[in-house]
Formats: structure tokens, sequence, C-alpha cells
């Protein structure tokens, strides 16, 4: 019988639920995806990108308690959270976005 998400260290039924929303349903594919994989098909399928979520999902993978995530191994941990929240976005721009932003035309911001 495979496990549930929320047997990995330090997720609880709120992860296994974003995790049910991106097609992730057991431990084990939570496992094989890894922590990266995981965390982008979570931002794919509209959860909000939040650096805690994204590091206490690393360090219960690797049966950390969510804490352990301190100084330099903290700030790598920063740059690929980052790195994802920002490829996250960018796929989800349209052609059109994609080309202004390109040439660097910035939408007005309107309140």
């Amino acid at each position: 019988m495979s496990e549930p998400v929320s047997s990995i260290r330090n997720l609880g039924p709120a992860y296994e639920e974003a995790c049910a929303r991106a097609g992730i349903h057991t431990a084990e594919e939570v496992r094989t995806l890894g922590a990266d994989e995981t965390y982008a098909r979570l931002l794919k399928t509209g959860t909000k990108p939040h650096f805690i979520g994204y590091y206490v999902l690393v360090m219960g993978l690797q049966g950390r308690p969510w804490n352990d995530c301190k100084g330099k191994e903290k700030d790598a941990l920063r740059k690929r959270f980052d790195a994802l929240k920002a490829k996250s976005h960018d796929e989800n721009l349209s052609r059109f976005e994609r080309l202004m932003n390109e040439i660097g035309v910035r939408p007005s911001q309107r309140s």
C-alpha cells in the first residue's frame, strides 16, 4: 500500500491537498519527482509561491525538521525557490506578454 504525502516529515493535510490538485497522490511520487519538480507542479496548479512551503518540502524529503534550514544552505534554497517562482511566472504569461517583456515594455501599474 502506498504512503500518503502527509507521511513525509513536515507535510500535513494542506500540503497533501495541494499535491493532489497537482496530480501527486503518494509520498513515493513526491520522492521520485524531488522537491523542485513537486513544487513546480504545485505552482502550475495555482499554489501561491511561499519560500517556507518550499524549504519545508526540501527538509522533509531529507528527513529533517523544517526549521533545520539555516545560513548558506537556506540562502542556496532561496535562489532555487526564486528560480522556480520566476520560471512558473514566465510559463503562465501569454505569448504577447512574453514578447512585451522581451522588448522592455512594462504594463502600467493601475490600482
